[in-house]
Formats: C-alpha cells, structure tokens, sequence
C-alpha cells in the first residue's frame, strides 16, 4: 500500500477549496492508496499523472520504489494542463 504525500503548494490550494471538494479529494486520495494506476492517467509529455476529482485536477509523482504518492498541486480542470 502505498504513502500519501502532499507538497505544500498542494495544502495552500486544498485550503482554498469548499470544505465539500476538500473532502472528495482526500477521499480519492485515500481510495488510490492500493493501486493508484487504475485510478490515475499519465499525462502527456510528463512524468507527471493526473486524478480527476469533479472539476480539480490533483497533479501526483508515483514513485513506485518508495510506495509514495505525491500530489504536487491541485487546479481547476481548466487551468491543470497549461504550460507556463
């Protein structure tokens, strides 16, 4: 079973959030925690995957010899996959 890990850039945007999607997506973050490649989709060009959760999008690093799940950020659907 793998560890969940949430950067800080990913806390400040949770808290952010209605205490409602807060929920749902560390719900989702839990239920990935056994296999996660089912849950998640790569993203292109990336070493980067991505879980959707309703209309956010939670940016994860799997780092599969560590059994860690990183989630890096959290974003609208909107805005996740636009490069800066």
């Amino acid at each position: 079973m793998y560890e969940i890990a949430i950067s800080n850039q990913a806390k400040k945007k949770l808290k952010k959030l209605s205490p409602d999607t807060q929920t749902r997506i560390l719900n989702a973050l839990e239920r990935i925690r056994i296999r996660p490649e089912k849950h998640v989709r790569k993203i292109v060009d990336s070493k980067a995957y991505r879980l959707r959760v309703g209309d956010q999008r939670v940016i994860l690093d799997i780092m599969e010899d560590k059994q860690v799940i990183l989630a890096m950020t959290i974003k609208h659907r909107k805005n996740a996959y636009k490069k800066r």
